[in-house]
């Protein structure tokens, strides 16, 4: 339905565009002639719109099944100040996979109560974590380490581990059962280095911010991120769930821990820089079925505070594109457009009101890039409609779509500036960044006894969707796919 309805609002949009473009060449109207070959450009560097529909599931061939099954994966999860409630929830969720996992390997990067400076004890987590994974025949270890930050908790144990996958698992969030089943899927392709999970909101009804949230993810994880797994270059796997190559990690030990920038040590994209190693060996993708849920800020400092730093660790990242990804690649081409598409968003504003022709067509000019940054919203927003949650009605997801182009002007007016603003301070990198104390936690009293609920919601779904159909539908399901 999804796929029906977009395709028409892209047709409908795409007329629309071709009519608007011909009169503004022809002259028709007056004065916005100037702006045809500018409104050209913006529809080419919107390329990935289009693109990230054709973003399937990977399924791999059924002999290439044995294959999967016989991988050794090893799920690290990092911790540091972490609420207990999404921390346990974290660790189950990692247990009661439907494709076993061989090991999990938890660091505590030092973790200490802000307010007494006492270390954090996550004793009772630790023992029932460790005492479940036994019983499953799992080989689990809890290890706690001198705070130094995410990408030595990561390496601590990975650097030396023997496994064949590498699965990065954030502690504040819960995989979905068949997660790594389905992340495992690409890898039948022995040219794929990396998989990116699909990350989905887990407080999504917490706040208004919360909400806002999940509609502006929607043009990243199945936007951008979904075009580029068509090409095979992912640039970015989110940290909260993504899978590599276990070669390809440890195969930079003691250089990815050490990246500096300016003469500084950076430890925040950790993420990127891995899927950068990724690409420099081969293709890295998306599996949208690949389930992951996390928890976001709710409070307006932490998400500023958030997007500051994974917008300074992109600025950085961007740098390192530019400097080795090959200069006919789409990496590099993508970062090129990435950084013009900023430029004439800044340009055609301050062009628009410095000609005095185009000054009297101004409203004009604002209702066609309203019309296409509210198409292009929509467009986006249609992938609400991909995952149905147990915590969501039809009609909260019909009513979040429908106001999905308050995401845009937030995009426009809030994180459009909050870019320059990172970009031009690159040099202020942190650690782990916005985690001095839990940021977001599942058991607080009042509104996190709701948000309790709300994940208690999203669990059921996610563990249970599939348990109640049989093996012989899930079989047939896949070879439905697979076709």
């Amino acid at each position: 339905m999804a796929v029906v309805c977009g395709s028409l609002v892209l047709i409908a949009f795409g007329m629309w565009a071709v009519l608007h473009l011909f009169y503004a060449v022809a002259g028709h109207q007056s004065g916005s002639g100037s702006l045809a070959m500018v409104w050209a450009v913006c529809f080419l560097l919107l390329w990935w719109v289009p693109l990230a529909w054709f973003d399937r599931p990977t399924r791999a061939p059924a002999e290439k099944k044995a294959e999967l099954d016989a991988l050794a994966v090893t799920v690290q999860v990092p911790v540091y100040n972490e609420d207990p409630s999404i921390l346990r929830q974290c660790l189950r969720s990692v247990l009661e996979q439907t494709r076993p996992v061989q090991r999990v390997r938890v660091v505590d990067d030092g973790s200490v109560d802000s307010g007494t400076g006492d270390p954090v004890d996550y004793a009772e987590i630790r023992d029932a974590f460790l005492a479940r994974a036994a019983e499953l025949g799992v080989e689990a270890t809890w290890d706690r380490t001198a705070n130094r930050g995410k990408r030595f908790a990561q390496m601590h144990v990975l650097a030396d581990d023997p496994a064949d996958v590498f699965v990065t698992l954030d502690s504040d969030s819960v995989m979905d059962r068949n997660a790594v089943r389905e992340g495992l899927q690409p890898f039948a392709d022995p040219k794929v280095q990396s998989v990116a999970g699909h990350v989905i909101v887990l407080n999504s009804r917490a706040t208004l911010l919360t909400r806002l949230t999940c509609l502006l993810y929607l043009p990243f994880t199945r936007g951008l991120r979904s075009a580029q797994s068509v090409l095979g270059r992912v640039t970015i796997n989110s940290g909260t769930l993504a899978f590599y190559r276990a070669e390809t990690v440890r195969a930079v030990a003691g250089v990815y821990e050490h990246e500096h920038f300016w003469g500084r040590p950076m430890q925040m994209n950790d993420d990127s820089m891995l899927t950068f190693y990724a690409l420099l060996r081969g293709d890295t993708v998306h599996q949208s079925s690949a389930l992951v849920f996390t928890l976001v800020p709710e409070r307006f400092r932490h998400y500023i505070g958030q997007q500051l730093r994974w917008m300074r660790g992109t600025t950085v990242r961007h740098l390192w594109w530019l400097r080795y990804m090959p200069v006919t690649g789409v990496v590099f081409w993508g970062t090129v457009a990435e950084y013009l598409h900023l430029l004439l968003g800044v340009a055609i504003p301050v062009v628009v009101l410095v000609d005095p022709v185009l000054r009297e067509h101004w409203k004009e000019i604002a209702l066609a890039a309203l019309i296409i940054g509210s198409v292009l919203n929509y467009v986006m927003a249609l992938r609400i409609f991909a995952v149905r949650r147990s915590d969501e009605s039809l009609g909260y997801r019909v009513l979040l779509f429908l106001l999905s182009p308050v995401a845009g002007v937030w995009r426009i007016v809030m994180l459009r500036p909050l870019y320059v603003y990172a970009m031009l301070t690159c040099r202020r990198i942190a650690q782990w960044g916005t985690r001095e104390t839990v940021d977001v936690a599942l058991g607080d009293d009042g509104a996190g006894t709701a948000r309790a609920g709300v994940f208690g919601g999203v669990a059921e779904w996610a563990r249970g969707r599939r348990d109640r159909r049989s093996a012989e539908q899930e079989e047939k399901d896949e070879e439905s796919m697979h076709a």
